[in-house]
Order: C-alpha cells, then structure tokens, then sequence
C-alpha cells in the first residue's frame, strides 16, 4: 500500500496530475493545488511543479507560489516560464527587484512573448518611481495620515 492508496481518490499520480490539470482549467484553483500537492510529494516533476505554482498563484497564495516556482526555476534554469511565472509571483508579493531579474530572464529567453516584456516594463516602471520619490524598493508603501 502507498500513500496514494489510503483515504486519497483511485487512481496513480498521472491520474492525480490529469485530474489537477483539468481542475485547474475549470477555474477549481484550490482543488487543483490540493491535488497536484499530494502529486508533488511522489512526482516531483518539472511539469508537476509548473502546474501547482500556477494553481497556487491562481488561489492568490503567493508565498506557496514563490517556493514551489523558485524550486521550478532552479531546477530548469533555461525554462522562461518558470522564471516568468517566479517574476509574476514575486511582483504581487512586492518584491520587485527580484520580481524584475526573472522576468528580465524570461523576456531575454523569449523576447516574442509579449506578456513577458509588458510584465518587466511595468516592474521596471514601478521601480523607477519608487526611487525617485525616495521609496522603498520592496514592500507597502506605509501612508502617511495627517
């Protein structure tokens, strides 16, 4: 008996995988992440990994994101997508600077990708006027009320 056997749907983790991917595609981004989780701890795929990051941005659990694309990105240094998806994520996290260098990385992979050009130009916009009003770089903007 393995883990997939007790108290878990039928199937192996290609079927887990199939069924996260078509969860996903429905828009059920929570599910697909639950699924394609269990599917991680016995597949821990390049594809797998892609899939989850995607389903765990799409729920708006960014941190969980970053860690799952992080290990994507360094696993497959030469894949756009997953330094696009690491920037895309770390951008809503505001972590801009880092957010920047991965999709600058996925742009100069890709340069006909024209949402990966979009996605750098707005960070690199952000990050100039950040600097020149004296802003922090990363992180909220703390408002100052009279």
């Amino acid at each position: 008996m393995n883990e997939f056997d007790e108290g878990n749907p039928s199937g192996d983790p290609y079927d887990w995988y199939q069924r996260g991917l078509a969860l996903l595609a429905e828009g059920n981004t929570d599910a697909a992440a639950t699924l394609l989780q269990r599917v991680r701890r016995s597949e821990p795929s390049p594809a797998v990994l892609e899939a989850l990051g995607r389903a765990l941005f799409e729920s708006r659990r960014y941190d969980e994101a970053i860690e799952v694309l992080s290990e994507l990105a360094e696993r497959t240094p030469d894949e756009d997508y997953a330094h696009y998806a690491l920037g895309l994520a770390l951008w809503r996290k505001q972590a801009f600077p880092a957010a920047r260098d991965h999709l600058a990385m996925a742009f100069v992979m890709r340069p006909n990708r024209s949402e990966y050009g979009q996605a750098l130009s707005q960070v690199k916009a952000t990050l100039r006027a950040r600097s020149e009003a004296g802003l922090p770089l990363e992180g909220p903007i703390e408002a100052e009320f009279e």
